[in-house]
């Protein structure tokens, strides 16, 4: 009368049990690099950079209020700090707040000039505009440019 459901279920289900769970692994893993981790390098730089802030630094508060640094902390453990917005204008605003420190990059005429590229130079990649050249419009190489609107309606003779 009262028949078990179990006619379904195989013997050796051990193996079953760790295919059932596989995709679920490599989901959690997958969140885990792509996700996860970097927000934890970011948190920890930011960590880094809030325990290091000095007299002169740029800061953005999580209001969206730019700064600079007037008084920096004594120490590690002191919260507020007082930031300049504008010519004689101060604010304090605690340590957690500031959501960015902002290191302005050395001028551009540091860096060792670069040398022209050429659309035609040996060796390089074509470059976009040099792949669409004479495509549309007039062509340089002064043959008639056929299929322009140009030439529709044009009788050849």
């Amino acid at each position: 009368m009262l028949i078990s459901p179990a006619y379904a279920q195989s013997a050796g289900g051990g193996m079953g049990d760790l295919t059932q769970f596989l995709p679920l692994i490599l989901i959690f893993a997958v969140f885990y690099f792509l996700l996860i981790r970097p927000q934890q390098q970011k948190q920890k730089e930011m960590k880094l950079a809030l325990s290091a802030l000095k007299r002169g630094d740029k800061v953005v508060t999580g209001g969206g209020v730019l700064g600079v640094i007037s008084k920096p902390p004594k120490s590690a453990e002191e919260r507020e700090i007082e930031v300049e917005i504008a010519p004689n204008v101060r604010i304090t605003v605690l340590r957690e707040t500031i959501s960015a420190v902002i290191n302005p990059l050395p001028a551009n005429d540091a860096r060792p000039p670069r040398p022209a590229r050429t659309a035609g130079a040996p060796g390089e990649a074509p470059t976009l505009g040099s792949l669409f050249k004479g495509m549309f419009g007039k062509k340089d190489d002064g043959k008639k440019d056929v299929g322009t609107t140009k030439d529709v309606g044009k009788k050849e003779g």
